[in-house]
């Protein structure tokens, strides 16, 4: 199945949230199953690259840009050894959902609860929103 994901452009100063397709195994019923096909979509991904790294990579003039308005020109190479663990990931992303780390909405509704029970449709757009601290501490 394939969702309808808004994903922030580094550096980009207009049209920073892209959408960007993500091909999950099964449609979700809740959102506890939403988070961990995302999450197994993006280590499978992830692992794909470090089992076959490009053999070539350049930058275009506004990758480059781009990267240095984030703050870091690289290419995106990652030179560690170890595979991302799937069930270790899941896990991650489940508690930082729970603890308030991030938000998920769907089009323009917060999905609050990890039971919550979900009906998806093609024109759908799920929204993932890190949550930041500013400044001082929590307790």
């Amino acid at each position: 199945m394939e969702i309808k994901v808004n994903l922030k452009r580094i550096g980009k100063k207009s049209h920073s949230v892209k959408e960007t397709i993500y091909q999950i195994s099964k449609r979700p019923d809740t959102v506890r199953e939403l988070i961990l096909e995302v999450v197994k979509t993006g280590v499978e991904d992830y692992n794909q690259r470090k089992e076959a790294p490009e053999v070539l990579t350049w930058m275009t003039k506004e990758v480059i840009e781009d990267k240095a308005q984030a703050g870091k020109v690289a290419f995106g190479v990652n030179y560690g050894e170890n595979l991302a663990d799937l069930k270790a990931a899941q896990d991650n992303a489940v508690l930082s959902f729970e603890d308030g780390i991030y938000r998920i909405f769907l089009n323009d509704r917060p999905l609050e609860d990890l039971e919550e029970k979900l009906t998806i449709t093609e024109e759908d757009v799920f929204t993932f929103v890190r949550l930041t601290m500013l400044a001082g501490r929590m307790w």
